[in-house]
């Protein structure tokens, strides 16, 4: 039996995308890059494809459909190019999909055992906090410990983790932190950074740092800290070459913090740093 209808010998880039299951933009991506040569032009001056442009197109789709990339589809239409290593690549992709899929999978099952954003952290911080009951995290620390971990990593922000977990479990470090809070939003673009009371507001800053460390030690954090730094995953620790600097974050992330405020962190930076019971 002969079909009823007479196939088109050239059709509209429309009706490309829809036969090959892609798009118009798609396709001229893919005139742009080289990957599909640009047909010519009709007396309207549109493009019209044949049955050699749809083959390709049919083909770049299915490259696609497994995960080749753009670059890699030229080396594989390439005649010259090496199939071996094209596959090679491929799996190496496939590969990396596999690991991310992983993650994200690892990090939906934190979320829903946590059943909050703390599951969104990292499997180290999250382990980490586990032991805590429900609400022991305000939303503060845990943004904190969110900020922490894309600029150090999910170590540093595992490390960071003592802090709050003392907190958590501190009433009276949990009352002096939130009294120095306050205090610290006093310090605004309205005191000079000479004023006494930034002086004052360092101090306790300070000494509620120090009292911290102490708790952090009582409690044994410190040794787990030194367990973490010699059982660190391998894995985790390759991520942290996506970090920026800390130099680097302070251009990136947004603090109102008033001239007297920054004095005040820079003088408890030193008074920590004088302290030699901070390198103990």
């Amino acid at each position: 039996m002969y079909p009823s209808v007479t196939p088109p010998r050239q059709v509209k880039i429309g009706a490309a995308a829809a036969f090959a299951g892609t798009t118009p933009r798609a396709i001229r991506h893919y005139h742009q890059i080289g990957l599909l040569p640009e047909p010519e032009r009709g007396g309207d001056g549109r493009r019209r494809y044949g049955y050699d442009d749809m083959i390709r197109l049919l083909w770049i789709r299915r490259m696609a459909e497994v995960g080749i990339s753009l670059d890699d589809m030229r080396a594989a239409f390439d005649e010259s190019g090496d199939i071996e290593e094209t596959l090679g690549w491929l799996e190496e992709s496939l590969a990396a999909q596999e690991a991310d899929i992983k993650r994200r999978r690892a990090a939906v099952g934190r979320l829903r055992a946590v059943g909050s954003p703390q599951g969104l952290l990292s499997e180290l911080v999250t382990d980490r906090l586990s032991h805590l009951p429900p609400g022991a995290l305000r939303a503060s620390d845990m943004e904190a410990l969110l900020v922490t971990e894309r600029i150090f990593g999910p170590l540093g922000s595992a490390l960071q983790a003592g802090v709050y977990i003392v907190l958590a479990t501190h009433p009276d470090l949990r009352a002096e932190e939130d009294r120095l809070v306050e205090a610290e939003a006093v310090l605004d673009d309205g005191v000079d950074p000479d004023d006494p009371r930034v002086e004052e507001i360092a101090v306790q800053r300070y000494t509620h740092h120090m009292a911290l460390m102490q708790a952090i030690t009582a409690a044994g954090l410190d040794t787990a800290d030194d367990e973490l730094f010699e059982t660190y995953d391998a894995d985790l620790a390759e991520e942290e070459d996506t970090q920026m600097s800390a130099s680097e974050s302070i251009t990136k992330m947004p603090y109102d913090f008033s001239p007297a405020r920054m004095r005040c962190m820079e003088r408890v930076a030193q008074l920590v740093g004088q302290d030699p019971r901070a390198d103990s």
